[in-house]
């Protein structure tokens, strides 16, 4: 073998030994990464046996931080704590009132947000920018703090979600207590909509509108405006539209974009079998409504069917809870003496059975009585609801004229028989309302569809569909009391006088 052959044998011996160590080199690397992966995973698994050897975890409200940025005041196992936080914890994440995780050696180890379930109270009243009076459904109060989503929502009445033990309300319920008696809104009411009632309106207008519009007038005359004033009269003739007109005509006085605040308390809700359950609710009322009205703003109380639950004292048959509720009310209008923007209006067709205190001048100063409207009263308010963007068949005034015609027209009802042996008869005509004229209109609306569909008219309203309406409204009239008390006749028509001993129906 010459030194060629000799030289050519030992390059291929080195190619072939440099391809087993490439080889034995991508070996060891692959070996070396399965190794270092199973050593990790060796960890993991270790890691997660020491966790699973550890204790469980307790869990606690966070009250405060402590001087020291890594210790906080922690209420656990109903006790409160002063505990250390895990430096890998953001003390911006923690909170008064929030659920906390404790780990081994009772350490903040985890924030975990707010609670979601506890027991429900009735925020009576802020205290400070944290606090609050808080009252259960037993009536018994307690002062809470505030968490911090309340901090800046919550306000009287609201139902709150408290932890007792804790001290903390931390969650707001939407549907309050207080918001399930009245609503909170300004109607869209206006005087305009109001036929029939101009000098009422009148009254209204001089004795609640002019301190909001003139107020300089009053301060310079000393004049103190009125706290409220008591509607009255038959039902249907435009009690609580007046009301709701009133806070729409103070709101656009108001200007600037401001409203009027309208509670429109719903009477019989506030009834409640549990004693000092009633006046409770009255506090929260008039609570919402001087916290509404410290902005300067006017709020107006309006008590619909008022004679419900604040009757004359002494006239009640069975808990004669009238001697509690009535004195709380007095309390409450008393107590809105220095919040001048503070309005009560009452509205009743049963003004008898109001006990007298609440109806003396300084607390309802003004009672204007809605009587039923007159024949020209009731032109004004058909042309209320019959406008030319109803469809009729013929002139608007002529519709007017005959509906007004056949509502008076001359159709006994009620024969009564007075004390002094003399008798009066009423007709259809002496129970007229304000509410019976909307109704006699929407029932020639009717026909008039009825006979549309049918292909009788198409032309709209006609002078026979609102007299056929009519008659059938007095027929069908519920505005008419029980002949088995006769002085209810008397009194629905608005009348005064001799007292009714007997009634005879004629209809």
């Amino acid at each position: 073998m010459n030194d060629a052959d000799s030289a050519s044998t030992q390059s291929g011996m080195e190619r072939e030994i440099q391809r087993e160590n490439a080889a034995l080199r991508s070996r060891n690397k692959k070996l070396a990464e399965l190794l270092k992966a199973s050593r990790d995973k060796l960890s993991d698994l270790t890691t997660q046996l020491q966790q699973l050897e550890e204790p469980a975890s307790t869990y606690g409200v966070y009250l405060a931080a402590a001087r020291n940025p890594h210790e906080a005041d922690v209420f656990t196992s109903g006790r409160r704590m002063r505990v250390k936080v895990s430096p890998l914890i953001d003390p911006g994440e923690l909170h008064p009132g929030m659920v906390v995780r404790l780990g081994d050696g009772t350490v903040v180890v985890e924030p975990c947000g707010f609670e979601r379930s506890g027991q429900l109270a009735t925020v009576v009243e802020r205290i400070g920018a944290d606090r609050a009076v808080v009252a259960d459904q037993q009536g018994g109060e307690s002062l809470v703090l505030l968490a911090q989503p309340l901090l800046s929502t919550a306000r009287a009445g609201d139902t709150v979600v408290v932890d007792t033990r804790s001290g903390f309300a931390f969650e707001r319920v939407d549907k309050t207590e207080v918001n399930q008696l009245f609503l909170e809104e300004v109607p869209d009411v206006t005087y305009a909509d109001i036929g029939g009632l101009d000098s009422q309106i009148e009254t209204i207008r001089d004795s609640v509108e002019l301190p909001f519009s003139n107020p300089e007038l009053y301060r310079a005359y000393d004049l103190t405006p009125p706290k409220g004033l008591l509607l009255y009269g038959p039902p249907g003739c435009g009690k609580t539209l007046i009301a709701k007109a009133v806070a729409n005509s103070l709101s656009a006085q108001i200007g600037s974009g401001g409203t009027t605040h309208f509670i429109n308390v719903k009477g019989p809700e506030l009834l409640n079998k549990f004693v000092g359950e009633t006046e409770r609710r009255i506090r929260l009322i008039f609570e919402r409504a001087r916290e509404m009205a410290s902005d300067g703003r006017p709020v107006i109380v309006f008590f619909d069917e008022m004679e419900s639950i604040f009757r004359t004292r002494g006239s009640g048959v069975s808990s004669d809870m009238e001697t509690t509720v009535v004195p709380q009310l007095l309390t409450e209008i008393d107590g809105v003496e220095g919040i001048a923007n503070v309005i009560v209006i009452g509205a009743t067709n049963r003004e008898e059975l109001i006990d007298p205190a609440i109806l003396r001048p300084g607390r309802l100063d003004i009672k204007i009585r809605v009587s039923r409207p007159t024949r020209e009263e009731v032109r004004d308010i058909f042309s209320r609801y019959l406008t030319d963007s109803v469809p009729h068949a013929e002139p608007i005034a002529a519709l007017i004229d005959a509906a007004v015609d056949a509502l008076f027209a001359p159709r006994p009802f009620v024969r009564l028989e007075l004390v002094d042996g003399t008798a009066e008869v009423l007709h259809y005509r002496d129970f007229v309302s304000g509410a019976m004229i909307a109704n006699i209109v929407d029932r020639a609306k009717k026909l008039a569809i009825k006979d549309h569909i049918a292909g009788a008219s198409t032309s709209g309203v006609t002078v026979e569909h609102l007299r056929a309406a009519v008659r059938a409204e007095q027929d069908e009239s519920e505005d008419l009391p029980n002949t088995a008390n006769p002085d209810e006749w008397a009194r629905i028509t608005g009348r005064r006088g001799r007292r009714v001993v007997a009634a005879e129906v004629l209809g």
